[in-house]
């Protein structure tokens, strides 16, 4: 058996998460490499709640590179972790590990893949420190894998990407933002800097040297985004028990759209099945750069860098379902959509791609709405008793 992990950077992509299947959620507090998607003491609580109330895992992410001046606090966070019931914590600081086997015993260590685990021998390493999962580093195949798999004591579980953003740093370890905007990546303050156009200058005489590419310039340090629903079953069979879907600055409609997805492709491997037709169009639903499935199959061929670091956006979040109220469902819109548009329902309950058309909309009062334009407005909405809270309808762009 094995998870589905997802992505929250806050408590409303937390719900959205449990609502379209993930087995485990990983969330950060003050000690997070996603700095903007940092959670209140508060927060953490709440989240670890509405996880286990769901019957789900929590994980926290305290996986900076922290300084001495750090350990106070973090010494607070990990007593909170314990005390809320973290499922686990994520990190890659052998200092911090040893203070959280010491100091909460009780309290499963995850090794975070920016601690680039490459090997059997260095997973044996870990695993006699207390980690309890090793997050394995993004430049191994699957042949890789599975030696590392074979050599590994079988308590010791193996967790590795499967989707989102990948960091052209190795295993995300990366000094480019520090070195050019003063901004340390390590420390949850990444600008990323190899998502900028960069052109080459020579410097005696100031000429621009251009490494060609467009007419905006070039992104030669611009990673693809990692792919990997079609191969959940090779992953699974190589010895990953964890799929982590990367994301945690993302949308709540990214995630609801590519945990739908990816709780599909793996529903299939559980049952023995193959991964349905189309969840590949699907996840594509969601923002992205062209897909690459990294090394995971091999030496990664797929070495043409996306000619823009913007992300692909073919559909627009349209809606978000609040509640249903009798054969309406009330609504809050997202993004501008108008009286006798298609939209797209991404529900768990549906197929993927289901459409509804727009008619009969109205305010919380009755009055006809024929173009929903105002961000956030609550509309009533007729849809045949199809849709369920936390629910969302999609546009095409």
């Amino acid at each position: 058996m094995f998870e589905l992990l997802a992505p929250a950077g806050d408590l409303v992509k937390l719900r959205s998460a449990l609502h379209f299947g993930a087995d485990a959620v990983y969330f950060g507090g003050d000690f997070s490499l996603r700095a903007a998607a940092r959670m209140s003491r508060e927060d953490l609580a709440a989240g670890i709640g509405l996880c286990h109330a769901a019957g789900k895992k929590a994980y926290v992410t305290l996986n900076i590179f922290p300084k001495d001046g750090d350990f106070p606090a973090l010494e607070e966070q990990i007593d909170d972790l314990a005390a809320f019931g973290a499922d686990g914590v994520i990190l890659s600081d052998p200092g911090l590990l040893r203070l959280c086997v010491q100091r909460a015993p009780g309290l499963p260590v995850h090794l975070s893949t920016q601690a680039n685990t490459l090997n059997r021998f260095s997973a044996a390493f870990w695993a006699d420190q207390g980690v309890r999962r090793i997050v394995l580093a993004r430049e191994l195949s699957l042949a890789e894998i599975a030696g590392i798999r074979e050599g590994l004591d079988p308590s010791v579980q193996l967790e590795a990407f499967v989707h989102g953003a990948m960091c052209i740093g190795y295993s995300g370890r990366c000094l480019l933002s520090n070195y050019l905007h003063g901004r340390d990546a390590n420390r949850g303050a990444c600008v990323q800097a190899c998502r900028w156009a960069y052109r080459l200058t020579e410097a005696e005489e100031g000429r621009e040297l251009e490494v060609w590419e467009d007419e905006r310039g070039s992104y030669f340090l611009n990673s693809r985004d990692l792919c990997m629903i079609g191969h959940l079953k090779e992953l699974a069979a190589a010895g990953v028990e964890s799929f982590k879907i990367e994301g945690r600055m993302k949308s709540e409609f990214y995630v609801g759209t590519v945990v739908n997805a990816y709780r599909r492709a793996a529903d299939a491997l559980i049952a023995g099945r193959e991964v349905p037709e189309g969840l590949s169009e699907e996840v594509a639903k969601a923002g992205h750069r062209p897909f690459t499935t990294a090394w995971y199959l091999g030496p990664n061929g797929e070495t043409e860098f996306p000619a823009s670091a913007a992300p692909v956006t073919d559909y627009r979040f349209a809606a978000l379902v609040l509640e249903r109220r009798g054969d309406r469902v009330l609504v809050e819109q997202r993004n501008r959509f108008f009286e006798g548009d298609e939209l797209e329902m991404i529900s768990p309950n549906l197929a993927p791609g289901q459409k509804l058309r727009v008619w009969g909309l109205t305010d919380e009062e009755g009055n006809p709405v024929p173009d929903a334009r105002w961000v956030q407005q609550r509309l009533l909405l007729p849809d045949g008793g199809l849709l369920q809270p936390l629910d969302m309808l999609r546009k095409k762009a």
